[in-house]
């Protein structure tokens, strides 16, 4: 329920303002230490009353009766405002309904204060052992960017990715523009399913793949990808590059068995990251691979602009997409900036959550 503030209240709490100089946050403390037992207002309710006074000339607005309130006053603009600061995920219309108001009205009391709803990041969930790992790996990178500038563009990040029939469907963002309401469908569930198992690798300027994987990934599976198949998949990358090339995996099952292990010894002496790797891939850190930072949204965004009816089709699109990749100018460049970046953020953060920060 809003405090009911007095005239004579209202009259202090501008006066104060003035003395504060227009700073809020110091008007309120000056009010709660000339007015200890008094009701103290939020710090924004003083700039609301100042520009009350300014607008309609009065400190005071009276209530209209009636079962929804369209008249604002500072009591209902500090009530907007707690409730935001108690709540911050809650929206303008939960707000309305409990003080009996339009949205739109609450809407504009928020943005009066520069207030805007910022959408919620999903992240992956880190355990408490995954902090020191994600920061030592970061800080090892950052060491060997600083002794070598040529370094980012010497390390093969790989990963495999599944691409389903039904892909991303974002209803959120998903309208068709007509001057009447052409009642649009979205399929999806379908009965015959399909989907593709993709392995991609990025290294400086160079992308390779898409290379198809079978659609169950084993140790087995993938020592025979790195023995047959990779090394024609470099072909295309100069000698001088491959002669000083880091591999790059995440610790995923297929990854990790010993033969695996020790064949990425034998080809890549120390000079490989992942699960038993002379460099440590931390668990759990998409967020620090461009494979997954960059690349797998980037092309599943081109892929299913529109539905995709056949395997045939979708192998079709997944091609067309890193070829459009391939040749975007400085793309490349950008996503090598944003390692560093990220690598610099997550150092700063203990090896936190840091994506909201970019």
């Amino acid at each position: 329920m809003a405090y009911n503030y007095t005239l004579e209240e209202l009259s202090d709490m501008h006066l104060l303002y003035g003395e504060a100089k227009t700073n809020g946050r110091k008007a309120k403390r000056l009010y709660a230490e000339r007015f200890p037992n008094r009701h103290h207002p939020c710090h924004t309710l003083f700039a609301s009353l100042d520009r009350r006074l300014r607008e309609t000339g009065s400190l005071k607005c009276s209530h209209h009766n009636g079962a929804r309130r369209t008249v604002r006053t500072v009591e209902f603009e500090e009530e907007v405002l707690n409730i935001l600061e108690e709540e911050p995920a809650i929206s303008t219309r939960s707000i309305a309904h409990q003080l009996g108001s339009a949205p739109s009205t609450v809407w504009k009391v928020a943005n009066e204060q520069l207030l805007h709803p910022y959408r919620r990041q999903k992240v992956q969930a880190l355990l408490a052992g995954d902090f020191h790992q994600r920061t030592e790996f970061c800080n090892w990178y950052m060491q060997r960017c600083n002794q070598d500038n040529q370094f980012p563009q010497s390390v093969l990040f790989t990963d495999e990715s599944c691409f389903s029939r039904e892909g991303l469907f974002n209803s959120h963002n998903s309208h068709v523009w007509s001057d009447v309401n052409p009642h649009a469908l979205f399929v999806k569930s379908h009965q015959q399913r399909f989907s593709l198992n993709v392995w991609a690798g990025m290294i400086g300027s160079y992308l390779l793949g898409p290379y198809f994987m079978p659609p169950r990934l084993n140790g087995e599976v993938y020592m025979h990808f790195l023995d047959q198949s990779l090394p024609e998949l470099l072909e295309d990358i100069p000698l001088v590059i491959r002669q000083r090339m880091w591999f790059q995996h995440d610790g995923a099952p297929a990854h990790s068995s010993y033969e695996i292990s020790h064949h990425l010894d034998t080809n890549f002496p120390d000079r490989w990251i992942g699960r038993r790797g002379p460099v440590p891939w931390p668990s759990r850190s998409p967020d620090l691979t461009p494979l997954d930072f960059f690349l797998w949204g980037h092309v599943k965004s081109i892929v299913y602009r529109t539905p995709v009816d056949t395997v045939a089709e979708l192998r079709a699109r997944i091609v067309a997409a890193f070829e459009r990749v391939r040749t975007t100018p400085g793309i490349f460049q950008r996503v090598q900036e944003s390692m560093l970046q990220r690598c610099r953020i997550c150092m700063e953060v203990n090896g936190h959550h840091f994506e909201q920060l970019i």
